[in-house]
């Protein structure tokens, strides 16, 4: 697989890691720049834990603040609400239809119902399995038991937090129809293999990028990958309009039951040979329709996309980069020919071995250091009642056996999550860096507790 550290980037890992235990040595011996010389003094910094000073004091303030609205959303949106209409729907399709040079797009009330809509533009037979990552959310899975699909759960690897590509290979069968990766946290999945894997077997691939708007895999976006894909825009996502969602499409039939599915008002726009014109009026029952409101907030928002991407993934940079040379601190791996993207969170894992403490004893010491992290733990999607229960399906969906998800399990013991932050904040950094300098000097103490 392309996800697997080639030899420079092996031999780069080497280094890090012995800079690394040399960097902790140059922060207790006072060498690091702006440190005092504690070697000297023959002590070390207390921890904040026992009675030492804090060594995050800046106020985190509005540094998490999303999303960033500013004059020209309020005075669009007044606009709307002096000369009411849905205009601005089109709009948005148009302008996000150029951004992905995608020939269909439709935008929906949400990113739950533009995954439903592709569902139902699939067709796939009843009984069809959806290979779909365990460790995600159950937005684009329980609507499968409308259209007669069986979700099958597949492991991730723990490395990127992104499906398993060896693993959905063990959980082929022959009813195996289609693939959907998830994009998690702004880190796209290895497309290129996800692709090369479906179109060996005879696999449709429908995308779920609501996590990576404009991330990129070998500078395509995701989102142009797969067969469909579906975006949520509520308010936390890198493109937020308070509650949306839009989906790319490829093929003008998908496009058309797509959109027959949720507006009962278009039909009456497709090309006379469509065979869903007749359904103008009536759709097939459901009301997707996004609000205008958040239409132009999304099309607004769409125009400093990748700017505000961009910089986000500078700041992240030039904290992470610091970060990942503490010994058994790690992150998302990402491959060179991808660029992510992120948002909400800034996802880390713990090695207790390598770093020679529990993650449970590292993070209470960064919080009480003043950092503002936790150990994060995600509910298997497999584990919700729902999928379990035989009234709610017609076709039972496929769970793993106990322990037969390791990367998900790992993943759990492991992670912790920093904060993203949405404006520029050198204070913070570098008092997030001393704070895990400090606690990393510590670990030895911090491992016997």
């Amino acid at each position: 697989m392309k996800t697997k550290p080639n030899a420079p980037l092996t031999k780069r890992r080497t280094f890090i890691k012995a800079a690394g235990a040399l960097g902790v040595g140059l922060y207790l011996g006072g060498a690091v720049k702006g440190r005092p010389a504690l070697a000297a003094q023959g002590k070390k910094e207390a921890l904040a834990l026992n009675g030492g000073p804090k060594a995050v004091t800046a106020e985190l303030g509005n540094a998490t603040k999303w999303p960033l609205y500013g004059e020209e959303e309020i005075q669009a949106v007044s606009e709307l609400l002096r000369s009411p209409g849905y205009g601005p729907i089109a709009e948005f399709e148009d302008a996000w239809k150029a951004y992905h040079e995608c020939p269909y797009v439709k935008a929906h009330c949400n990113g739950t119902s533009a995954l439903t809509s592709m569902m139902f533009a699939l067709e796939l037979p009843p009984g069809s399995e959806v290979l779909v990552p365990d460790f995600s959310t159950w937005f684009p899975v329980v609507p499968m038991r409308f259209f007669d699909l069986a979700p099958v759960f597949v492991d991730v690897d723990p490395r990127t937090m992104n499906i398993s590509v060896e693993d959905c290979k063990r959980r082929l069968t022959s009813k195996t129809r289609a693939i959907m990766p998830v994009h998690w946290y702004g880190l796209p999945c290895d497309m290129d293999d996800i692709c090369a894997f479906a179109q060996e077997h005879d696999l449709q691939v429908v995308e779920d990028a609501s996590h990576a708007h404009g991330a990129r895999v070998k500078g395509t976006l995701v989102g142009n990958w797969g067969r469909m894909a579906g975006f949520s825009l509520q308010t936390g996502k890198p493109l937020p309009s308070i509650e949306g969602g839009i989906a790319n499409y490829k093929d003008r039939g998908d496009y058309e039951r797509a959109v027959t599915y949720g507006n009962y008002d278009l039909p009456r726009t497709f090309p006379e040979d469509s065979p869903y014109r007749k359904y103008q009026g009536t759709a097939f029952g459901s009301k997707l329709r996004m609000h205008p409101a958040s239409a132009i907030l999304a099309r607004i928002q769409l125009k400093g996309l990748d700017e505000r991407n961009t910089a986000g993934v500078a700041q992240i940079r030039r904290m992470n980069d610091r970060l990942m040379q503490l010994p058994g601190l790690t992150e998302q791996y990402v491959r060179p020919d991808v660029e992510r993207v992120f948002y909400a969170n800034n996802p880390m894992f713990i090695d207790e071995k390598k770093a020679g403490m529990s993650r449970a004893a590292a993070v209470k010491a960064l919080q009480a250091e003043g950092v503002s992290v936790g150990e994060y733990t995600w509910t298997l999607l497999h584990s919700y009642p729902i999928f379990q229960e035989d009234k709610w399906w017609r076709h039972m969906p496929v769970l793993p056996e106990e322990g037969s998800v390791p990367g998900c399990d790992e993943i759990n013991r492991k992670a912790i999550h920093l904060p993203y932050w949405t404006s520029d904040q050198p204070e913070l950094i570098d008092q997030y860096v001393a704070a895990f300098e400090k606690v990393w000097a510590h670990r030895d103490e911090l491992g016997k507790a």
